[in-house]
Formats: C-alpha cells, structure tokens, sequence
C-alpha cells in the first residue's frame, strides 16, 4: 500500500522517492524513525541537519552548553546572533526552519548516569556527537544495553574516525578497553580542529543513520574509519568483538549504567 505522503512531502522528498532503493515506502520509514543526538556541536550540527533534511520524524537533542563565538567555524546550524543561547534552542529553530515536518525534543542537560537509559530508551538509533571519553563511554553503554544502535564520531585536527555499533558485534568497549590517561589527548580549545573535518565525518555519521533506518546497505559494524584529511586518505580498521569486553562479552561486568562509574579513565566497574 502507498503510504501517505502528502503533495508538499511528495514534493520535498522528491529525489529520495525516485530511488528504486528507497521509494515512497522508504521515506515512510525515515519520517517514522526517532534518532537521539548527544551533542549540538561541531559533530552534531551536520548530523542534525542532514537527518533533518532526510526527513527523520523525530530528533532528540542532548546538549547542555550554549553557543560561544568560537563555534561558529564548525557548528554549522547555530549564527551569530544565537551566541550565549542554549545550543539546543538555536539547534530546534534551525531544524523547524529547514524541515517542519521535523519533531525536535530538547534535552538542555548533559547525558550522564542517571538519565542515559531513559533517553536512549526512547528511540531507535543514537548519535555519538560528543567530544569526551566520559560520554562516549557512557553512551555506548547505555545503548549497548538496551539494543540500540548508535553511530560513533570524533574529530582532531585533521583527523576524524567514524564507525556504527548495532548491537550484534562490537562495542565501543571493545575497541577502546579503557580512555587514554588523562592531559595525553588535547581537546579542540587546545589542540584545534579542522573547521570541515567535523561536517565530513557528521555527514558519514547521518549516512550510517539513514541506512540503519532504511535497513539499507553494510553499516560500519566491525569497521572504523579513519579520516586524515591532510593526506585526503580514509584508512580501514577491523573492530573485533572482545570476549571479556566488561559491557557485551561473555561475562558482562553490569547490567545498568547506574551502577557504573564514568569518572577518571573510564573503567566499567560494578558496586
């Protein structure tokens, strides 16, 4: 059965509909689908408007920070005008301008413990967008956990890496055991980035995501790329499932993100 799409979605999701690969049954399932964004910032802001674009029904934005001068070379969906402004409002006004077919849910929070496992609950794919091994930790628990795929993104210099975790392979766990020690990776207000590189990799990371709602193609499962965009080069590396991977090995160490701690070096432990 043809499903329903009204003349101005016909019309504005026109060359998604052509494709044999996608179709009218296709867009279908992409306005029926909730992505979660953990961050409204250089990964998030291409993230949130090709998925935007795409006709994702329905966007959770998680971000707690507002908007300063020094984002706007990258953040692409917040202006001038929105500095000092929550990320998240500047984030929902840009969707609502782009596509109002759009849902937008604002969470002005930071992910941590006692909310990840509500809000990833809620939809169907996540987005790793953030830019500290806290969080990314965190997130790939949370949705480990509860069987919810999320692409993982991140960004240095010239630099990026992408891959997608879906549940039926490794887990970010399984390819970083534990963060790095502490002052040994810089971040962006020291060390710099690439203003593009994040819209690349954000722009690989809403492929994943589209995909993964279109039920479409290989995802990156068991696969990083790495990105130098001195060189224009894309490396590929195997990701392997690790049989005593603390989260989805044979003997998981938890069951909760609750109980764990997301501190330090972000080493899964149990109470």
């Amino acid at each position: 059965m043809r499903p329903d799409l009204d003349p101005e979605q016909l019309d504005r999701y026109s060359r998604h509909i052509i494709m044999d690969d996608v179709g009218p049954e296709g867009q279908a399932a992409l306005l029926d689908t909730a992505v979660l964004v953990v961050g409204a910032g250089g990964l998030g802001a291409p993230v949130l408007q090709y998925l935007a674009a795409a006709g994702i029904g329905r966007l959770g934005v998680v971000d707690d920070d507002t908007v300063e001068r020094s984002n706007l070379q990258r953040q692409v969906i917040h202006g001038d005008s929105d500095v000092g402004r929550p990320k998240v409002d500047s984030a929902r006004e840009f969707v609502a301008d782009l596509n109002p077919d759009v849902t937008v849910d604002t969470h002005e929070t930071r992910l941590a413990p006692d909310n990840a496992a509500d809000l990833v609950g809620e939809y169907d794919v996540v987005v790793d967008a953030s830019d500290n091994f806290p969080t990314r930790f965190l997130v790939n628990d949370a949705c480990t956990l509860a069987g919810v795929p999320f692409s993982h993104g991140a960004v240095f210099r010239f630099e990026g890496q992408v891959t997608t975790f879906t549940g039926d392979g490794p887990c970010y766990r399984c390819l970083f055991p534990k963060a790095p020690p502490a002052g040994t990776v810089p971040d962006c207000a020291t060390a710099g980035v690439l203003g593009v590189l994040p819209g690349t990799v954000g722009c690989l990371q809403a492929t994943e995501v589209v995909k993964l709602a279109l039920g479409y193609g290989e995802s990156l499962s068991g696969r990083l790329l790495a990105f130098d965009a001195g060189r224009m080069d894309v490396d590929e590396i195997p990701v392997p499932e690790t049989p005593d991977c603390p989260v989805c090995g044979e003997a998981p160490a938890i069951d909760s993100v609750r109980e764990a701690s997301y501190e330090g070096r972000c080493e899964l432990s149990a109470d």
